[in-house]
């Protein structure tokens, strides 16, 4: 499964999530299995050659109908910031789903 989120930087280091409107990079993570396989970052959201199945944003108010309408599943990281902890959220099923 590939999932996508909107982030601050593409350094994985020091990366948070950030508004949609707002990214400087997005991150692209493939999951099997309950682990993280891969991590690319891209500064275009369509420039990875997978389809993300997931988007994860920060909170319930971004504008994310051109998701939707791939039929993406949007979550919501209220207080994760960091991959780890949004990673660790969705492995757990931590994050919410998006309120409409």
């Amino acid at each position: 499964m590939y999932i996508l989120i909107p982030m601050s930087s593409q350094d994985a280091q020091e990366a948070a999530i950030t508004k949609i409107d707002d990214a400087k990079s997005w991150v692209q993570i493939l999951l099997e299995e309950g682990e993280v396989v891969e991590v690319a970052f891209n500064e275009d959201k369509d420039g990875f050659e997978n389809f993300s199945e997931v988007l994860i944003v920060m909170d319930d108010n971004e504008y994310v109908w051109p998701f939707i309408e791939l039929n993406m599943m949007i979550l919501v990281a209220h207080t994760q910031r960091n991959i780890d902890e949004i990673m660790e959220a969705f492995l757990f099923r931590e994050l919410n789903e998006l309120a409409y």
